[in-house]
């Protein structure tokens, strides 16, 4: 039997249907200062003439689930962290502060200690402060075991230089950079395929060199070291950045691109980790649902000007990215085209 995420029991697209007929429910709360448009990877609120804010909400998911079966939580509180990080990077900002939120059926120390040394690693790492957070033990909703991880991020934009992707054109160079692994999002899918299988997280994998649980524990990559630091050099040749988190390359992508071009992908430009080919082989997932769901290995895109690909390729690489170019900028109609 094919699997595919709405068959594990997520439905990305009923969720985007969703949140697109409540738009004007949401609209009607901004003001003169919010200035983002809804559906982009953080919210913008100006604060002054020169700054702006830049927030952004989200959660590790499911990966928990793996988490918590191998009693490994070493790194899902970075893993929420550089997922805000770079959820607010793709806009051009600068990480200022950080909120957790912890649900969990009942406290224990050792859980909840590996959980904050995380969130305090990821912030460390990004040039944030943990500013407050919220436990709460809640046995009627979570069983023992079991805790949910949610975080929130705040950034800054100085002198107004946000990325929005209005200046992306036919021609256009997108540059890849290398993932670490699943990141934080598929996890349904990919946990459906391994437990359907009866694939032990505790299984060898020689591919990988690792165990499965391993693999998929590996922390979610921040991008801020090095791509922040191009935007402060290269920001008029960087036309719009994506992080492909869920809905993978045709959801991300579809989002910071205008209606009157194609973003034209070429899967032979990388090779995909052997992780995302079991989940694959093992699932019998469509090629298209594997796109459409997961990294399969570049987990950060920039679409840039083709003037400067070359000096952005060779900056990104003195920063120890692995970077692909993987695609271009055509005239069309706002598709994404994986060849």
């Amino acid at each position: 039997m094919s699997l595919a995420y709405k068959k594990a029991g997520v439905d990305i697209d009923k969720k985007a249907e969703i949140l697109k007929n409540v738009k004007k429910i949401i609209k009607a709360t901004y003001n003169k200062k919010t200035i983002t448009d809804f559906g982009t990877f953080g919210g913008v609120y100006q604060i002054d003439k020169g700054k702006l804010l830049v927030a952004s909400t989200d959660g590790v998911g499911t990966k928990l689930k793996i988490a918590q079966a191998v009693n490994f939580h070493k790194y899902v509180g970075m893993d929420i962290v550089n997922h805000c990080v770079n959820d607010i990077l793709v806009m051009g900002a600068k990480p200022l502060f950080f909120l957790d939120y912890i649900g969990i059926g009942k406290v224990k120390e050792y859980v909840i200690s590996e959980i904050i040394k995380g969130l305090a690693k990821g912030c460390k790492e990004n040039d944030c402060v943990l500013i407050a957070g919220e436990t709460a033990e809640m046995p009627d909703v979570y069983k023992k075991d079991e805790y949910d991880l949610v975080g929130t991020i705040i950034g800054e934009i100085e002198n107004n230089r946000i990325v929005t992707g209005e200046k992306v054109k036919k021609g256009d160079i997108i540059v890849g950079l290398a993932s670490s692994g699943l990141h934080t999002n598929g996890y349904t899918l990919a946990r459906k395929v391994f437990e359907t299988n009866k694939i032990s997280y505790n299984k060898y994998i020689k591919e990988i060199k690792a165990t499965t649980g391993e693999a998929l524990l590996i922390p979610h990559k921040s991008y801020y070291k090095s791509v922040y630091p191009l935007l402060q050099k290269y920001f008029e040749y960087i036309h719009s950045i994506a992080h492909i988190t869920g809905g993978g390359f045709y959801d991300n992508i579809a989002r910071v691109i205008p209606k009157n071009v194609d973003c034209v992908i070429y899967k032979d430009k990388w090779e995909v980790p052997y992780i995302f080919k079991m989940i694959q082989k093992y699932g019998k997932v469509s090629e298209f649902e594997m796109y459409k769901v997961f990294n399969m290995g570049i987990g950060f895109i920039l679409i840039v000007d083709e003037k400067k690909f070359f000096e952005i390729e060779n900056f990104l690489k003195q920063k120890k990215e692995k970077v692909y170019i993987i695609g271009e900028i055509e005239k069309g109609s706002g598709k994404i085209i994986i060849k």
